[in-house]
């Protein structure tokens, strides 16, 4: 049964990884590049040992499974597929991350200009109603 449990982020919240590839010749090469790939919220690129080509959102990975192996959503499809790690030559991060400059303080700002754009409407309106 695969295993779901929180990780902190193996890169760093200002590394830019959309486009980096990652050659996986190590087992440790290949461990921090998924756990990168599991973090990441856009689409990868896996090149495999055959040559096939395979592009989807890498929603998983068993590196304790047996054998160790990835699954990804393919792209253009609603279909898993899982990959071991072993036919796995090359991860590509080719999609964009769909949080890429969405961090909490972004979204402070845009709610609290929300929120003065709201608050001056009203004043306006109790204005022109005679409130104020």
């Amino acid at each position: 049964m695969p295993t779901f449990e929180k990780t902190e982020p193996a890169a760093p919240p200002e590394e830019i990884l959309q486009g980096r590839e990652f050659v996986l010749s190590t087992d440790e090469e290949r461990n921090a590049a998924f756990e990168q790939a599991f973090d990441y919220r856009g689409d990868v690129t896996l090149e495999l040992r055959s040559g096939e080509r395979i592009e989807g959102y890498l929603f998983n990975r068993e590196p304790a499974g047996d054998p160790p192996s990835v699954s990804l959503l393919l792209k253009g499809s609603d279909q898993p597929r899982q990959v071991a790690y072993s036919e796995i030559a090359k991860l590509v991060f080719s999609g964009k991350d769909a949080a890429d400059g969405k961090s909490y303080e972004a979204w402070k700002a845009k709610k609290k200009a929300e929120r003065d754009a709201e608050a001056k409407r009203i004043e306006e309106k109790m204005k022109t109603d005679g409130y104020l």
